[in-house]
């Protein structure tokens, strides 16, 4: 495991960093868990979705306390819709329809909600841009990773070579089934496919980030199964009726 526990004092709250991008005093990160917060049943506890029949008022509250962790910073969340849609966000209100959000103004905290498929948190030094991606098996095929990074040279000059990146928890490769992925899944990714019609879209993200210029040595990734850590993380495939966690990247 590639990520580092911390637990915010004040509020009691744990979660997730990727030490590449903690190096950078400049931004807040974090990778929470599915516990510590309000939610019951099926949502227990941190459920941040209103979309998967939650309680509103928990929701709220498991949303008020993420924004604590981030020194009471705005969130914004994206409709996810597993397209490429890739929202530059520049208000606090800002409630985009797409599947990635960037950012190069201060305090917008850009919060990507998942239950298996990953969230992929970039950063730019230099330009001082972030970047939050929702990447399930549809965004990986449609290379939704490869528009962010696209979108980020051309809307702030970023270089792809300047880019640091986290790779969340997601399903991992010993839980990535997919009987009917002739169906699914174009022929360019079968290499990423064991003998269990298992995939590796660890790795596909890793690739992908290095096609699109990210130095391999700047990309960290978790390394953890939702499915098989549904203690700390909620996973669809797992539990089918669950709630969704947050991971959270933004410009101090």
């Amino acid at each position: 495991m590639i990520l580092s526990s911390y637990k915010d004092r004040k509020n009691g709250i744990s979660f997730f960093q990727f030490p590449n991008l903690a190096a950078f005093s400049d931004i807040q990160h974090g990778i929470f868990t599915r516990n510590g917060g309000f939610s019951k049943r099926h949502f227990q506890s941190l459920n941040v979705s209103f979309g998967v029949g939650d309680n509103d008022n928990a929701v709220k509250q498991n949303r008020l306390l993420i924004s604590r962790c981030m020194n009471d910073k705005p969130l914004i969340f994206a409709e996810q819709v597993h397209g490429t849609s890739i929202a530059r966000i520049q208000e606090a209100t800002d409630k985009p329809r797409a599947d990635a959000m960037t950012a190069n103004v201060p305090e917008r905290m850009l919060v990507i909600q998942v239950a298996d498929c990953q969230a992929v948190l970039l950063y730019d030094p230099l330009r001082r841009v972030a970047a939050n991606i929702h990447s399930g098996w549809r965004g990986s095929i449609s290379n939704i990773i490869a528009h962010t990074v696209s979108a980020m040279t051309r809307d702030y000059g970023c270089n792809p070579r300047d880019l640091v990146a986290g790779i969340g928890p997601s399903l991992g490769p010993c839980c990535a089934e997919f009987v009917h992925y002739k169906n699914e899944i174009p022929e360019i990714f079968w290499k990423y496919k064991d003998n269990r019609n298992h995939f590796d879209f660890w790795q596909i993200s890793r690739d992908q980030l290095c096609e699109a210029g990210v130095p391999n040595e700047n990309i960290s990734s978790s390394g953890l199964c939702t499915r098989c850590r549904s203690d700390l993380f909620f996973s669809y495939r797992g539990e089918k009726t669950t709630g969704r966690f947050g991971a959270v990247i933004g410009i101090r």
